[in-house]
């Protein structure tokens, strides 16, 4: 190589011209038509908001700074930018990259103060002459105009031209020449939404900038002067003539010999391009696309506009575990192989005492470039998103009569079909069925709760009235709209899967809710903490911490709850963890099979689960639970770890509780004692359907009849027949359901239970 190289060059700062109004203007005068009248004036005008402009801090000139989303363990999850730049020191770059760049754009770099006037008279000669075309920046004028200037690279005017030159003589009287080398060479736009000259060897290479060969490096050198027509990707012709040029230019400046320069020349441009990620998102892109959308919301807590985000240098710690999530994943997909295709899944996985959500499926990753509909969390400005939830919205009615000194053990009648008149609307709700038509009978609200009794639970809400269950539903994190009516105890609202995770955390917190969050910290581009969200409520916090129901409620609902999982007639018994995990659920299941859920809490994780067609068009085997794939997702989560208790608390303070019109009062002595005839009308129903397919709803089973029970302080239960051996009831989990008739708005007619 030549002796003429860069390294023999220091790159000590040199004495320059003074940056005072007098050396601008000079350039000025050389550069306009002489005789403008009142330009020093004007040029004054011109230079007037820089005067005080500080360069001294370099990382300002990189104007462009990718924001970088982490998990939980530092795994990068996205990378924010609006073009792809990787910066690098000088000592990463290599020699033929630094040498031709300086015999290319700017021969004279090491000898000019900021602007070249023998450069500008010869560009100007050779343009006018029409001998060929040539520019007149310098390197330091580029690097100005890419980054202190970039909001006026578009102003073709002498007045940008003489701010240009203002600021390039301040930047060279501040840094050396090689560190404005560097600064230009990890600014410069190379093509292709790469900036800088590591992410262009990325780019079209796939290498680093310290690996190029003189061919390479020629034939990045040669795009800056029109990114667009001379990279290889799109105008590989236009780029091999730039490239030989750059090579021309390096051999006549001495930094190649002949036999290098012939070599390269006869090389073709052999690329090997890194294609740059779709919009940033690198990884679980339904949780990291929530996260952008959250911090860019114009009505959130966090409002960063496109440039902060994207050109901020943030980095942004999230609360997203990747063993729990790829957990989450592998859950979901198991479930979904046994599944029509059109029928999709959703979890969100949220620690109790934090509010930190550790895992969310919105869809299969593989199929975010074609279903970008986060199905966890719903579409983002829909007034009601979601799905409907089923019964496992059941829960906060519950939650609403423990408020109201209503005991878990107060009986409710539970028969089958059912006509409930509606006192608040004057008009009687259309009538009502459990799964199956099956008779509960009646029984405590406790058992109504494991069986899921549709006819119970709305006899129960309509006692305790349907303000105080939405009062409840909202105070623990449903923000969706939800309708006043009977239906709401059923599920029939929209909600996401956030909210419904974030509202049964509240239980596993001893009734502390604390707002969700996917962020832990946010820290900007000069390192220091501007979100910190460890601890709620604090002036660096986005979240806030509530007590919305008391200690003793949520132990108490949390007690109910477990009869869902360990009890014989539970519906989630596939939920029961294999290493003695207590666990807390409801299960739920929509009208007409068209979305299940499973809402599970232990004291580390609350989750939420759904399955469903988002078109809403294809219906769910009636066989299909959620509550398998909570356990499966759970197993994996917990695997190695200790068990832990939930909160303990006394009993709510209960009251003795009657309301005659909707038939709940009294007390059962014990879970065993209740109405039993539910039990010959379940065999009954069982027997009846055990050669029926299991993909559609079964035919609905002549029902015993039910006498109209008697309006009493304390429903009378109907006859019981002579029990069966066994008298706790043991219901198939899965039990076939009727088929759906057409509802009536404000009821359900068919609700699953389950």
């Amino acid at each position: 190589m030549a002796s003429r190289s860069i390294k023999n060059r220091p790159g000590i700062k040199k004495k320059h011209p003074s940056i005072g109004f007098l050396a601008v203007f000079t350039v000025f005068l050389a550069v306009i038509v002489a005789g403008f009248s009142g330009v020093y004036a004007l040029g004054s005008s011109w230079i007037g908001d820089l005067e005080d402009y500080d360069v001294s801090d370099a990382g300002q000139l990189n104007s462009s700074l990718p924001s970088i989303m982490l998990a939980s363990d530092g795994t990068e999850l996205a990378r924010f930018q609006v073009e792809y730049r990787d910066p690098v020191e000088l000592d990463q770059i290599s020699e033929y990259v630094r040498e031709g760049s300086v015999a290319t754009e700017d021969e004279r770099f090491y000898e000019h103060g900021g602007f070249d006037l023998a450069g500008i008279a010869r560009a100007v000669y050779v343009n006018l002459t029409g001998s060929g075309k040539e520019g007149a920046s310098t390197i330091t004028q580029q690097l100005v105009r890419n980054t202190i200037l970039a909001d006026e690279m578009n102003d073709i005017s002498f007045k940008r031209k003489v701010r240009e030159m203002y600021l390039s003589v301040k930047l060279e009287e501040q840094y050396s020449k090689d560190e404005i080398l560097l600064m230009y060479l990890n600014t410069i736009n190379y093509g292709s939404g790469a900036y800088g000259i590591e992410a262009a060897s990325q780019r079209y290479f796939s290498k680093h900038a310290s690996e190029l060969t003189l061919a390479e490096a020629a034939a990045l050198i040669g795009i800056p002067q029109s990114p667009t027509y001379n990279n290889p990707i799109d105008h590989e012709d236009n780029c091999l003539a730039r490239r030989n040029l750059v090579l021309d230019r390096m051999l006549t400046n001495g930094y190649i010999t002949q036999e290098e320069h012939d070599a390269a020349q006869a090389e073709g441009i052999v690329l090997n391009t890194t294609e740059t990620t779709v919009d940033g998102l690198e990884k679980y892109p339904y949780f990291s696309s929530y996260v952008r959308d959250l911090l860019m919301d114009p009505d959130g807590d966090y409002r960063y506009s496109d440039d902060e985000l994207f050109k901020g240098g943030l980095t942004i710690q999230t609360t997203l575990d990747v063993d729990s999530q790829e957990a989450a994943e592998a859950a979901i997909k198991e479930k979904r192989e046994s599944l029509n295709p059109a029928i999709y899944g959703a979890l969100v996985a949220i620690e109790p005492e934090t509010g930190y959500i550790k895992a969310m499926v919105g869809g299969e990753d593989d199929e975010w470039a074609t279903q970008k509909l986060n199905l966890a969390t719903g579409e983002r400005g829909v007034p009601n998103p979601g799905r409907p939830s089923g019964s496992s919205f059941k829960v906060f009615t519950l939650i609403a009569a423990l408020e109201a000194g209503i005991s878990p053990q107060t009986m409710v009648d539970c028969s089958s079909p059912a006509t409930i008149p509606n006192t608040e609307y004057g008009s009687t709700i259309p009538p009502l069925e459990n799964i199956n038509n099956y008779n509960y009978g009646t029984r405590s609200i406790q058992r109504a709760f494991a069986v899921s009794s549709n006819t119970g639970f709305v006899r129960l809400e309509m006692a305790v009235g349907i303000d105080k269950v939405i009062k409840v539903a909202k105070d623990m994190g449903i923000t969706s709209a939800l309708s006043a009516n009977p239906s709401l105890t059923l599920g029939q609202s929209n909600v996401t899967m956030l909210d419904m995770a974030s509202a049964y955390a509240v239980i596993a917190n001893g009734g502390v809710r604390i707002d969700p969050t996917p962020v832990l910290t946010i820290t900007n581009s000069k390192g220091e903490v501007i979100v910190d969200n460890t601890t709620p409520d604090t002036s660096l916090s986005k979240t806030h911490r509530e007590q919305v129901i008391s200690p003793e409620v949520a132990h108490a609902a949390t007690e109910v709850m477990k009869s869902v999982v360990n009890t014989s007639e539970g519906t989630g018994q596939k939920a029961a963890l294999p290493n003695g995990q207590v666990v807390a659920a409801k299960t739920g299941t929509s009208e007409s099979y068209k979305d299940i859920t499973f809402c599970g809490i232990t004291p580390q994780l609350a989750t939420a689960i759904w399955f469903g067609d988002p078109s809403n068009q294809v219906t769910i085997p009636t066989s299909t639970g959620a509550d398998d794939v909570f356990s499966r997702f759970m197993s994996a989560v917990l695997d190695g770890q200790p068990t832990e208790q939930f909160p303990q608390a006394a009993d709510p303070t209960y009251k003795n509780f009657s309301d005659p019109t909707y038939h709940v009062g009294g007390s059962a002595s014990s879970s065993n004692t209740d109405d039993e005839k539910d039990d010959e009308k379940k065999k009954d129903a069982e027997d009846k359907d055990a050669d029926k397919g299991k993909d559609d709803p079964a035919p609905t089973p002549t029902p015993t009849p039910t006498p109209t029970p008697t309006p009493t302080p304390t429903p009378t239960p109907d006859p019981t027949p002579t029990p069966t051996p066994d008298p706790t009831p043991k219901p198939d989990p899965d039990p076939t359901p009727t088929p759906t008739p057409t509802p009536d708005p404000g009821g359900t007619t068919d609700k699953p239970a389950s």
